[in-house]
This record gives structure tokens, sequence and C-alpha cells, in this order.
């Protein structure tokens, strides 16, 4: 992860950070957001009110964990999508450096998509809604059963129940007798005429 870390982009970020909170973050510059102060003034400056109370000056951890809960959450209500931002002990326990940097990254292409002049971050493509009229929704309704196929003017006359017999004659031809056993006889073949005689037992 940390072969992944671009000192590129932390100059990038360092330069829009700073110009836009106008605090200094310092030589380090994962130190120098570590505490949250900066971060949560940084998303204040995007969007007014996001984190109505920031702890500062901060000495306890608790404050500064509390800080960068803030701010991720903000971030959240902001646009930034869950799966880009770090989680806390990411910046605060110098665990991943890296998903602090494009979490900062996507909330800069985030500010962009809002109309804010950043030089860093893609502006985001704007999300295409599709109005139809109501009349063009039920054609859309009508095209796709036809495409499916339908089932009008079909029945099931005619159809014989699973197991049962099935006649081998016409019975509107009002035949006594049905000439289903003779027609089985004469399709399977017939021993009339047929003896053994002649035939020899077996061993």
């Amino acid at each position: 992860l940390a072969q992944k870390y671009d000192p590129q982009h932390e100059r990038e970020l360092r330069a829009w950070i700073e110009s836009t909170t106008g605090r200094r973050i310092g030589d380090n510059f994962m130190d120098g957001l570590k505490d949250g102060v900066i971060l949560c003034e940084l998303i204040n400056k995007l969007q007014p009110g996001s984190v109505p109370k920031v702890n500062e000056p901060v000495q306890n951890w608790h404050k500064q964990l509390e800080n960068i809960g803030n701010f991720l959450r903000a971030i959240t209500r902001y646009g930034v999508k869950p799966h880009d931002i770090f989680e806390a002990n990411d910046l605060f326990e110098n665990t991943n450096h890296t998903q602090v940097q494009s979490t900062l990254i996507a909330l800069a292409s985030q500010a962009k998509t809002k109309g804010n002049n950043v030089k860093l971050g893609v502006k985001y493509a704007e999300k295409q809604q599709r109005r139809f009229q109501p009349e063009k929704l039920r054609e859309g309704r009508n095209i796709i059963g036809l495409q499916m196929g339908t089932n009008k003017f079909a029945s099931q006359q005619g159809m014989t129940a699973y197991g049962t017999r099935r006649h081998l004659y016409d019975p509107k031809l009002g035949t006594d007798q049905p000439l289903d056993q003779a027609t089985i006889s004469l399709q399977m073949g017939t021993n009339k005429g047929a003896s053994q005689v002649g035939t020899r037992g077996r061993g």
C-alpha cells in the first residue's frame, strides 16, 4: 500500500486544502491532518455547517477521533461513496495513508462536480434521469407483451389429463366400441394363425 502512495497527489492535496481552509498543514502532511481539525474545516468550507462543533485545540485523543469521525460522516452526506472513504484508524494510527489520500481525492472530485474550483480529481458525470409520459409507458408494456407471446384465444380443449387413457378413435363417429385395442394390436403385430409347431424345447 505504501508503494501506491503518490507524493505528487500529496502536493496537490496540500495546496488545495491549505488554500481552501486558509490554514497551514505542517511539514508532515498526514500528521497535520491527524487531529481532524483541518479536515473538519475543509468540509465546512465546501458545505457550511457540515460539522457544527470542531474540537480545537485537541490534546485528548478521544476528541481527535471524534473530529475524524465527524469529518467522515460529513463527506458521506456530501456525496463521497462509502467504498472511497478511509477508516479513522487508517489516519490516526498511520495504517493506510494510501486510502486516506484516495478519500481526499474523491472528496476533491465531488467538490469539482458540485462546481468548486478544484485543480485535482475528476468531475463525475451527472446522472441523467429520463421521464416518460404515462401513455408511452403503456405502449411499451404492449410491445413487451407481443414479444413474449400471448395466450389469448388459447384453451386446453382436447388435452387429456396426465396419466389418463388416450383413445385412438374419434368419439364423434358414434361407434359402439373403441377401436383402440384393434389398432394397438395391428401396430404391435398379431399372433393370429401362428403356432408353436416345429419349435424345439431348449436343452
